[in-house]
């Protein structure tokens, strides 16, 4: 019966338009009264979520990503792809694909992807012949490599809800491959579409240019360099790392390219404090509503179900990306992390699966979520960039999709694309 109500009074809060956060907040506090545990004890299992060293690295994450969002850091990498992979079939296509992979190595974030190169290439893709639903698809689905490829602070919530087994700087490495992995799966559909659609190919500007090019944009790039690299070598630790590439990218962006204005500072501080303050708000109360799952034994008793419905540990894997894909329909990244990690984490480590690698899948599934309505947030910011209806981008979408689910099945059954470069660096 609690945990029945638990559920019931969560779903109502999210149908009538509760915040997900405030909906599993609510959830927990009823469930918690009809218990009858103290209310202290209420209080301890909220905020002992965020009791937690490493998430203060995530405030620093989301200001360096931000300052390199509003500091034209996204117009340099923007120029380097272009001279790298424009003049290739549907050039403008790779292009995106390729700055969303370098962007998303500095931003970690997949809406300050869209909105930043989004923004720069979907007009200039529009101009040159590209459909608008080809140009907003292609900006929407390659901009998840924010997620996977590092650094992300989605990796920081799973590391800290999976527990301390689980490595940051591993987690960093389990991504690259993957992260690449997807937007190359990308590019392959996107240049059968070009090929399709006969859309143009860019022409070669030169090695000189790609060299100037790649001497703009190499300063932004060491902002990820900086974090990822401090964290591998263990000169500093996840926070210390997050601090140190924030103020490199608050001196890059205002003493060496001096294109952050004090509005765009400001901006980018606002927005650091908005996001911050949802993710703590989030995981302090997902803190609780997992504590009841664990309370009423929900891990366990799904995991019989799935051994009822199989024992083939492909079949179960599969069961749990279709599961995840369905959830990441209908609920935000964040909030699914540290809800499921708990309940499916444990089941596949049952099955011989390595945390890390677990951890990899679940960032991709749940990322292909923000890529699919009805509560894709990529899906509605891009539409929003290209001026297109949803339902526009959704009617040619499909290839895309398509994509990147191979390239998710592939980390699922195929261990050494997120495990080889953490076996033989993280040492």
């Amino acid at each position: 019966m609690g945990l029945t109500l638990l559920l019931c009074v969560f779903a109502g809060a999210v149908v009538v338009g509760l915040p997900v956060a405030f909906a599993m907040g609510i959830a927990a506090g009823v469930a918690f009264w009809y218990e009858g545990f103290p209310a202290l004890i209420t209080v301890q299992r909220t905020l002992g979520g965020i009791d937690v060293q490493s998430l203060l690295a995530i405030p620093f994450f989301v200001f360096a990503g931000e300052i390199m969002l509003h500091g034209g850091i996204a117009r340099r990498l923007v120029r380097l792809a272009s001279a790298l992979v424009g003049h290739f079939k549907g050039g403008l296509a790779m292009v995106n694909i390729f700055s969303s992979m370098l962007f998303g190595g500095i931003s970690g974030s997949a809406v300050a992807d869209i909105s930043a190169l989004g923004s720069i290439l979907v007009p200039v893709m529009k101009e040159r012949g590209y459909r608008p639903d080809f140009a907003v698809n292609v900006t929407v689905t390659s901009s998840i490599a924010g997620i996977v490829i590092p650094p992300s602070h989605n990796m920081i919530i799973f590391a800290v809800v999976a527990g301390s087994g689980i490595s940051v700087s591993g987690l960093f490495l389990a991504g690259v491959i993957p992260g690449i992995l997807m937007c190359c799966s990308l590019a392959v559909a996107a240049y059968i579409l070009s090929v399709k659609h006969n859309y143009p190919a860019e022409p070669f500007p030169g090695w000189g240019t790609v060299a100037r090019a790649s001497a703009e944009a190499i300063p932004g790039f060491m902002t990820a360099v900086i974090i990822v690299g401090g964290t591998l070598s263990g000169i500093f630790t996840v926070t210390e790392s997050g601090a140190f590439g924030a103020i490199y990218a608050v001196i890059l962006t205002s003493v060496f390219y001096r294109s952050l204005s004090w509005k765009s500072f400001i901006t980018a501080v606002a927005g650091t404090v908005r996001t911050t303050s949802m993710v703590m708000i989030l995981i302090a109360f997902a803190g609780a509503f997992a504590y009841l799952l664990a309370f009423y034994q929900v891990p366990a008793k799904l995991s019989a179900a799935l051994v009822t419905v199989s024992e083939n540990p492909i079949i179960i894997l599969l069961m749990i990306n279709i599961i995840l894909l369905i959830l990441g329909m209908i609920m935000d990244m964040a909030a699914l992390i540290l809800i499921c990690t708990p309940i499916f984490l444990p089941i596949a480590i049952g099955l011989g699966m390595d945390p890390t690698q677990f951890g990899i899948m679940m960032l991709m599934n749940l990322g292909l979520g923000l890529c699919t309505p009805p509560v894709g947030t990529c899906l509605f910011v891009g539409c929003a960039v290209g001026k297109i209806r949803i339902e526009e981008a959704l009617k040619s979408i499909w290839p895309f999709y398509l994509a990147m689910f191979s390239a998710l099945i592939l980390v699922t059954y195929v261990p050494a694309i997120s495990l080889w470069l953490p076996s033989i660096l993280a040492n």
